[in-house]
């Protein structure tokens, strides 16, 4: 069993940045593939990123590609998501997700674990 929180977001002027972090309790989180998803209101929630169980690989959506960069830190049993050049669009409530079986990472069904969320909102 997992549980995650995500702190850190909060309202920023476009063009500003954000740092959103995902502290994870339990067991194993290490071991887990760790997602970023975001969902705006009216939207479906979108994938935004992902980054393996060691950090050796991360994968972004293209509207997020050369702004936003997922790492993770698991000594301190941490995920983050670094936003830089934000825009108006980015505007939605960011979750965090672990997947403990690497069958995908593009989609919420992917995932076993989720945080509560957290806003970010950008002004124009």
């Amino acid at each position: 069993q997992v549980q995650l929180v995500e702190f850190g977001g909060g309202l920023v002027q476009a063009g500003g940045s954000l740092r959103l972090s995902c502290a994870a309790s339990g067991r194993s989180f290490s071991t887990y593939m760790m997602g970023w998803f975001r969902q705006a209101p009216g939207k479906e929630r979108e994938f935004v990123g992902a980054i393996t169980w060691n950090g050796g690989s991360t994968f972004y959506a293209d509207s997020v590609k050369g702004r936003f960069t997922i790492s993770r830190d698991n000594t301190k049993n941490t995920a983050y998501l670094q936003m830089n050049s934000l825009k108006p669009e980015d505007t939605a409530v960011y979750y965090c997700a672990a997947a403990m079986v690497y069958s995908g990472i593009y989609y919420p069904d992917d995932y076993n674990y989720w945080g509560p969320g957290t806003q970010v909102t950008v002004s124009s």
